[in-house]
């Protein structure tokens, strides 16, 4: 008869265990063996990078700035507390929490959805993709006053962009 030291049971995988189970939020992890094979990949890329005209460097900071403002044409939701942000604009919806961001394009939201709490400061937006799934973020708000600005806003950007792209 086979004995087996240490646990019988299987590890739990999912967001609680695992921040990388959610997509958008960090970059997938990489098996150890993947890793050895990336590392010398990611040193001729940094050689080739290095060796490269610094012309193209200013190319492409300059086509950044282009997309930036491209992307503030239209209207624009931006809040952000301490710790929290969310950016809504052209290009999507940006939350980003701490050290943690992710970012939907519109085609990936299925709906937003804003709550307002009856006492406190923090004001929450969640924002739903089509596949159940779901990404609330709260931030805390200097007054509640500015609930009402907030939600104005917001129903501007998601008028411009959201209907706009359901139509297409």
């Amino acid at each position: 008869m086979e004995q087996r030291i240490g646990s019988s049971s299987q590890p739990l995988e999912g967001a609680g265990f695992d921040p990388a189970f959610v997509p958008g939020l960090t970059a997938p992890v990489a098996d150890s063996s993947e890793k050895t094979d990336k590392s010398s990949d990611s040193e001729a890329e940094a050689a080739a990078e290095t060796e490269a005209e610094p012309e193209a460097v200013v190319e492409e900071s300059e086509n950044e700035n282009e997309n930036e403002d491209v992307a503030e044409d239209g209207p624009v939701f931006e809040a952000a507390d301490r710790r929290a942000r969310i950016v809504a604009d052209r290009r999507g919806v940006r939350l980003a929490l701490d050290d943690q961001e992710c970012e939907f394009r519109w085609d990936e939201i299925g709906a937003v959805e804003t709550e307002t709490p009856r006492f406190g400061k923090r004001f929450t937006v969640t924002v739903h993709t089509p596949d159940r799934r779901w990404y609330p973020i709260e931030i805390e708000a200097p007054a509640r006053s500015v609930f009402g600005e907030w939600e104005s806003q917001l129903d501007k950007v998601l008028d411009a962009y959201f209907e706009e792209e359901e139509s297409v």
